[in-house]
C-alpha cells in the first residue's frame, strides 16, 4: 500500500486527507480502525520514541502521545506497591516488561494521557492489551500484536480503536520535507544517537554520575527529541514523571514539567493513598479528583454538596506545609532540556522537584551562573553540546 485516505486533516473542514509514500509502500498495516491525520502523527512520532529508548536502554519502553507531543514515556523498571497503587495498576495479575512500561508511561500525568496514542517499542501481548482496552485512548502502534491482545484490542471502542503494526525494518530517507504555506521546507532526520554514553562532559564540582542517573538522563533527552520545543523533562526510575511542551519560555518550562512531576510525588503521600473514594467512582473520576485535591483548588472537591458525590467521608484539607515538607523528600530526580538554560532560575527550580542530575546542551552566555547554582545544590550537570529542537 502506497497510500491511506484520512477522513479529515488536523480539523474537519481540512480535506481531502490522506498520507501517501513518494517512494515504496507504508511502513504500517491498519490492522483494525481507521486512524485520523493527528492519531498518525502521533503514531510516526511516539514509534521513533521508543524504538530509541529500546535501543538506548535494552529495555522494552512505551510511551503516551497527546497532540504531538508525549503526556509520558518510560523503560521497563519493576513496580512498587505505591506505584501500583497511584497508576491504578490490574491486582489480578502480573504484570510483563512492556506492560509495566506502558503502565508507567501513562501513570505519571494520568490526566494528561486522556485518550492517548500508544507506542510500544515491544509485541503488544494480552496482559498490555487489556490495560488499554480499560483505558480512555484513540489507539496503539507497535511492531506486532499477539493474536490475543488483537482480538481484545478489537472489541475496544465498538470495534473501531486504532491498532497499527509497524515494520522495524523501515528506515526512512535521509532527508526529510514538509510543506508550510505552500512552501517546501527540507532537513536532513535528526539522527543523533543518545544513550549511556552521551554524558562524559560533567562541567560540575560533583562528577559522580551513577548508571541509573545516566539511563534516566536519557529518557529524558530521548523523549525531548520527540517533544514540541521548548521543553524539559524530569524522569525517576525510568519514567518520565514531568514534561512540559511548546512553551516559549524556558523557565515557564521548568515550571509547567517541575509541577506536573511534584503532582505525581504529592500522590504518594499518605493522605492522598488514604483516600476513600465513592463506590463506582471510575478512573478518569478519581484522577480528577485527586489531580484538585493536591491543587490550591482543592475546596472545589471537599465543599458540602460536592464532597459526597465524590468521597466516602469527607477528607482532610492537605495543608500547604504539609505538602511542602514531602515535596522536600523528592530525590534523585533527573532533569534534560532540549536547549540551554539562560538563567540559574531554572535550577532553582528544578531543586524544589528534587532534581539531582542535569544534562543540558550548554552555550549560554550565562553558563558560568547555572553551573554556580549546580554547584551550590551538589549536583551533577552534564554539557551535551547537542540542541534537540522539534517541531
Amino acid at each position: 500500500m502506497t497510500e491511506l485516505e484520512l477522513k479529515y486533516g488536523c480539523n474537519p473542514n481540512q480535506k481531502p486527507s490522506r498520507i501517501f509514500m513518494k517512494e515504496g509502500e507504508l511502513p504500517i498495516t491498519v490492522l483494525n480502525g481507521r486512524p485520523g491525520y493527528i492519531n498518525l502523527l502521533d503514531a510516526f512520532n511516539a514509534w521513533q520514541l521508543v524504538r530509541e529508548l529500546k535501543i538506548a536502554t535494552g529495555l522494552p519502553a512505551a510511551t503516551s502521545f497527546k497532540h504531538v507531543s508525549p503526556a509520558g514515556a518510560a523503560v521497563y523498571v519493576p513496580l512498587n506497591e505505591v506505584e501500583k497503587q497511584i497508576y491504578f495498576a490490574p491486582t489480578n495479575e502480573e504484570l510483563t516488561p512492556i506492560a509495566t512500561a506502558y503502565v508507567r508511561a501513562r501513570g505519571a500525568d494520568r490526566m494528561s494521557s486522556f485518550g492517548d496514542f500508544i507506542a510500544l517499542s515491544d509485541t503488544c501481548d494480552a496482559c498490555t492489551a487489556r490495560i488499554i482496552k480499560r483505558e480512555v485512548s484513540d489507539g496503539v502502534i507497535a511492531p506486532d500484536f499477539t493474536e490475543e491482545a488483537l482480538e481484545i484490542l478489537k472489541e475496544k471502542k465498538k470495534g473501531a480503536y486504532n491498532v497499527i503494526k509497524i515494520d522495524t525494518n523501515y528506515v526512512p530517507a535521509p532527508i526529510e520535507t514538509k510543506d508550510v504555506f505552500g512552501v517546501t521546507f527540507e532537513q536532513g532526520r535528526n539522527e543523533l544517537k543518545i544513550d549511556k554514553d552521551f554524558f562524559g562532559n560533567i562541567v560540575t564540582e560533583n562528577k559522580e554520575l551513577p548508571d541509573e542517573a545516566k539511563r534516566d538522563l536519557a529518557v529524558a533527552l530521548i523523549t525531548l527529541k520527540y517533544t514540541q520545543s521548548n521543553s524539559v523533562c524530569y524522569v525517576k526510575d525510568g519514567q518520565a514523571i514531568g514534561i512540559g511542551a511548546g512553551q516559549q519560555s524556558r523557565i515557564h518550562c521548568t515550571r509547567l514539567a517541575g509541577q506536573k512531576a511534584d503532582n505525581w510525588y504529592l500522590r504518594q503521600h499518605e493522605k492522598v493513598l488514604g483516600l476513600k473514594f465513592k463506590k463506582g467512582l471510575g478512573r478518569a473520576d478519581r484522577d480528577n479528583t485527586i489531580d484538585v485535591y493536591i491543587s490550591d483548588e482543592y475546596e472545589d472537591v471537599l465543599r458540602d454538596g460536592t464532597w459526597e458525590n465524590l468521597f466516602e467521608e469527607k477528607p482532610e484539607v492537605f495543608t500547604r506545609e504539609e505538602k511542602k515538607a514531602w515535596l522536600a523528600t523528592m530525590t534523585g530526580v533527573s532533569l534534560g532540556s532540549d536547549a540551554f538554560f539562560p538563567f540559574g532560575d531554572n535550577i532553582e527550580r528544578a531543586k524544589k522537584s528534587g532534581v539531582q542530575y542535569i544534562a543540558e546542551p550548554g552555550g549560554s552566555v550565562r553558563d558560568d551562573n547555572v553551573i554556580e547554582v549546580c554547584n551550590k545544590y551538589g549536583m551533577v550537570m552534564a554539557f551535551t553540546g547537542i540542541r534537540l529542537f522539534h517541531h
